[in-house]
């Protein structure tokens, strides 16, 4: 797979031909940060309790899962080991 570049790119947002200092940077990522954050939209109560749920089902089916394999590989690994008992 071939790779080519057809022109510089730049870490500057459009339109800022200036270079950044470090502190500069900073505050460009604190503004970047505010504005990804105001488009944020919190759900509503209904889809929150929904999302919980589906959460809690889903974590409730894992435990069981889990356990039920850990169970099984015991036993298995029981009859093939034996149970520490000599004979």
């Amino acid at each position: 797979m071939s790779h080519t570049v057809t022109g510089e790119t730049s870490d500057q947002p459009a339109g800022s031909n200036q270079q950044r200092g470090f502190l500069g940077r900073i505050w460009l990522f604190i503004r970047q940060v505010i504005g990804e954050l105001k488009k944020v939209v919190a759900p509503s109560r209904r889809e929150l309790v929904n999302y919980v749920l589906v959460v809690l089902v889903f974590v409730a089916f894992m435990m069981l899962l889990i356990s039920l394999l850990d169970l099984g590989f015991g036993q298995v690994a029981i009859w093939l080991f034996g149970n520490g008992e000599q004979a």
